[in-house]
């Protein structure tokens, strides 16, 4: 029993498979395949017109696929969309609500239109998305920021597996946009629900998402995690910053497995490649040769950097 249980964890709550859609001989996305686990924020991260919005509306029954697949806690939107659905909660648009009732009342009466839903899950997802001091204020009294975590806690009402958001901080200011990511981890971490976010601020994505899916065309490009751990094996690059910039390439370029990759003359800087554990040695040979070392940095790209690299410098929006 307990293997069976185990088993259905390890299975992905979202699973896109070769989902395709086309107007006319145009293919708007094709074949698009990637997963979603427990637990997981996922950025969906693509130039303007990559396809992003469409592959989010199939995902939630709003468009056709043309091809493919999508399946929702081993649910196929196609063939079992009612089941599929119910795992999934979604703000998609800006969230709407009753401008002159309070945010109390607009989940009464979505609780009203649903089944299942009792006082004590308003109480604890109010609480998630922390407007406690809010829910007897009308909403157009809200803030923009306030108006995005109601949504939120409406989407979670009944208890999805799957949240999806598309530009969840579009228009806050950088402490409601903070606010959003805090909420949104508290979310994956305590409910151990999955999050797909589409955004266009790569900055803010880096901060919030444990893994990116980039797309391009309508088509997947690549996935990065955001959040693994350097390996002891993995080579990365680090900026030694010195007074004998020159000395200092010289004497690394002659250590074993280390890799001497720009040299910047006018800062003083050094950048090596090497394995995480050969950083003391670099150290102690650089000491001992009267090199003074005044500060190491972990050189890596950001995820911006990335993005231009992976889309040939293509828009995000």
């Amino acid at each position: 029993m307990n293997s069976s249980i185990e088993k259905k964890e390890m299975l992905p709550v979202l699973s896109l498979k070769n989902v395709t859609k086309r107007i006319g001989s145009k293919a708007i996305v094709d074949r698009m395949s990637f997963d979603i686990r427990k637990g997981e924020i996922v950025g969906l991260l693509g130039p303007n017109g990559a396809g992003k919005t469409t592959t989010i509306r199939m995902i939630v029954g709003l468009i056709q696929m043309s091809e493919g697949d999508v399946v929702v806690q081993g649910h196929s939107i196609r063939n079992d969309f009612t089941n599929a659905i119910r795992h999934i909660g979604a703000i998609i648009e800006n969230p709407e609500f009753y401008p002159y009732m309070t945010g109390r009342d607009n989940l009464k009466q979505y609780q009203r239109m649903s089944t299942g839903i009792t006082d004590e899950r308003i109480k604890e997802v109010v609480e998630l998305v922390g407007l406690e001091a809010a829910m007897n204020k009308k909403v157009k009294a809200y803030s923009l920021g306030m108006r995005q975590r109601l949504g939120i806690a409406q989407a979670l009402l009944d208890r999805p597996s799957l949240l999806i958001l598309d530009e969840p901080t579009n228009g806050l200011d950088p402490a409601g946009i903070r606010e959003m990511r805090q909420y949104l981890q508290q979310i994956a971490s305590q409910e151990g629900i999955s999050i797909l976010v589409s955004s266009h601020l790569l900055s803010e994505m880096e901060l919030m998402c444990s893994r990116v899916v980039v797309i391009q065309e309508g088509k997947f490009v690549t996935e990065r995690n955001l959040s693994e751990n350097i390996e002891q094996s993995q080579s990365i690059n680090v900026a030694f910053r010195v007074d004998d910039v020159e000395r200092a390439a010289l004497i690394a370029g002659k250590i074993e497995e280390v890799k001497v990759v720009q040299l910047i003359a006018e800062r003083n800087e050094l950048i090596l490649a090497l394995q995480n554990e050969l950083i003391p040695d670099v150290i102690t040979r650089l000491g001992n040769d009267q090199v003074n070392v005044y500060r190491i940095t972990e050189t890596k790209l950001t995820l911006e950097d990335e993005f231009l690299k992976w889309t040939g410098g293509s828009r995000i929006a």
